[in-house]
């Protein structure tokens, strides 16, 4: 399934019934009087999050989504049926915005937003009844329902994102810490949706990892698989930055390191006046060399070395295929997640 992020819909609330013209004409009742009754209230149109579903792509179905009018009133006092509410399903992290990009609600950490209000049922002519006017002939029309154009977006929502060049060893690597089973093979973009997969870290501790599709020189311009794979890492908290130490691409690994966040470093600014953008390329990253199952000690030692002269801290050795150092990753990771956490509070 194509990963769908971004969904462009025109919501619209229900219109209000309309109020009744009605008198009351029963034998031995003369003066029987208005009994017109309300006009029923429009139904509202609401956004609830869900943890079930992790994709907008249910909503691009329609380009429309109405919730139901309020029915008119009827005689004897009877008032109209409110309309139905329109209740929309999405992802936890959905944005909603107007069509000009500013943030109308971010549904993070909330389970449910009326959106639009109903309009208001007309009052039927029993209510306009007095001592001056005894027989109103009129009633209220029902107020009109809102209507806005929005646009949803979904950013995936994980404590860690995997980060680096296609082939870097990404899936395998999630495959490996977690339950999730993305698509391995050995060529590049071999990943074109995010994985999410929990890692459980403990017997009551666990954290989410993003796999995100890799990154290429040029990717916050639009090269490669884009701009925008690069927005479903603005919501986490740390980068596993995963380096092919193998050389056998063809690439340089420092390269590859550098380019990849002067990429982060480009998507900052060019997004750096935006509501609410947090700046990526100064978010913690934890340094991960991939495929050392391939080096010599003394292969490996150089280039632990190369990488401490540029990050001022020693990177980790691991082998997503047999396995080696990946319980100490996911130890490693615990221990950063939480001290991020401290921090927050």
């Amino acid at each position: 399934m194509k990963f769908i992020d971004e969904v462009k819909i025109t919501l619209a609330s229900g219109r209000g019934g309309q109020g009744c013209v009605s008198y009351r004409r029963e034998s031995l009742m003369p003066r029987g009087g208005p009994d017109g009754g309300d006009g029923g209230k429009g139904g509202d149109v609401i956004i609830r999050t869900s943890r079930h579903i992790n994709s907008l792509v249910d909503l691009r179905q329609n380009k429309k989504y109405s919730a139901q009018s309020g029915q008119m009133g009827s005689g004897r006092q009877k008032s109209g049926q409110n309309g139905e509410d329109l209740v929309l399903i999405v992802p936890e992290g959905t944005i909603i915005r107007n069509m000009d990009g500013e943030i109308i609600v971010d549904m993070t950490g909330i389970k449910e937003h009326v959106m639009l209000k109903g309009g208001r049922g007309g009052k039927g002519n029993e209510f306009f009844k007095s001592s001056v006017n005894q027989a109103p002939d009129y009633a209220q029309p029902g107020e009109d329902g809102e209507e806005i154009d929005v646009k949803l977006e979904l950013k995936l929502i994980a404590d860690v994102g995997i980060i680096g060049f296609p082939n870097a060893g990404k899936s395998t690597l999630i495959s490996r810490i977690s339950a999730a089973k993305p698509k391995i093979a050995d060529y590049p973009f071999t990943t074109l949706t995010p994985n999410l997969g929990v890692v459980k870290a403990g017997d009551y501790s666990s954290f989410v990892v993003a796999d995100i599709p890799g990154l290429v020189k040029g990717a916050h311009s639009g090269v490669g698989l884009g701009i925008q794979f690069l927005k479903h890492i603005e919501r986490t908290r740390l980068f596993i930055h995963l380096v092919d130490a193998s050389g056998l691409s063809g690439r340089d690994p420092m390269q590859d390191f550098e380019d990849i966040n002067n990429e982060l470093k480009m998507y900052d600014q060019t997004n750096k006046d935006k509501e609410g953008f947090f700046p990526l390329s100064t978010r913690p990253q934890f340094v991960v060399l991939n495929k050392v199952d391939t080096l010599s000690e003394d292969q490996l030692v150089k280039l632990k070395n190369n990488f401490k002269k540029i990050t001022d801290k020693e990177p980790m050795a691991i082998s997503a295929v047999t396995g080696k150092n990946i319980k100490e990753l996911v130890t490693e990771l615990s221990r950063m997640i939480l001290q991020t956490e401290e921090e927050v509070k």
